[in-house]
């Protein structure tokens, strides 16, 4: 027997996930504040999934970045299809909250979305950031080629010691390649924070300076 919080901070086992839908989320396709698609083939310019906690202050904090050219909030790297808010917080989709981030990579390098990503949350609390507990508030990187995934490796071997120094524990960032199906959140969390700007927003950082991109 095992109680409602440790309940939420394991991932479901084969045939307990949710069974999901075919169908995707509606959506206006719009970024609310960008302006630019959503849903897109996005010829031409580099994907990769961040999930760091509630996904809402995630997605201001990469939008906000040059060289971004759109982001959207999802769910990914569980087993239900098209799952709803509701179903990847009762812990029993396997999914985390994510932020699709769309960038040009020859204007905004991954090192600065990396960079972003280790110091706005805490990447040492396993299931959970802050008060937010549960599986789908685990830190997590997807990419989507090799080249992101060994950068991404290198810099979590770069910002591990740092951390350590600081009196934190390891890093339980999953970073993983290929990067799993993206299943759009519905259209109420697109932008949350722009839609709702005194909207609850749960980022945080530890305070710890990621070294990638410093020169020496």
């Amino acid at each position: 027997m095992i109680g409602i919080g440790a309940w939420k901070q394991r991932l479901p086992q084969p045939g307990e996930a949710l069974p999901g839908r075919a169908t995707e989320m509606p959506l206006r396709e719009r970024h609310h504040v960008l302006g630019a698609p959503l849903r897109d083939a996005f010829e031409g310019l580099s994907r990769v999934q961040f999930g760091m906690g509630c996904f809402w202050g995630a997605e201001r904090k990469f939008w906000s970045l040059p060289g971004v050219a759109t982001t959207a909030v999802g769910y990914a790297g569980g087993s239900t299809p098209n799952p709803t808010y509701r179903e990847v917080c009762s812990g029993q989709t396997g999914h985390a909250e994510v932020v699709l981030v769309v960038y040009d990579a020859a204007k905004l390098p991954l090192a600065t979305l990396l960079k972003a990503f280790w110091e706005n949350h805490d990447p040492t609390q396993g299931m959970r950031q802050g008060n937010d507990v549960g599986t789908q508030y685990r830190s997590v990187i997807h990419c989507y080629d090799e080249d992101q995934y060994a950068e991404a490796l290198r810099s979590r071997d770069a910002f591990g010691p740092r951390l350590r120094e600081a009196g934190h524990g390891g890093i339980t960032t999953d970073i993983v390649f290929p990067a799993p199906t993206f299943y759009y959140a519905e259209d109420e969390h697109q932008q949350y924070l722009s839609k709702n700007p005194a909207g609850y927003c749960g980022l945080g950082g530890t305070g710890v300076s990621c070294p990638i991109g410093i020169a020496g």
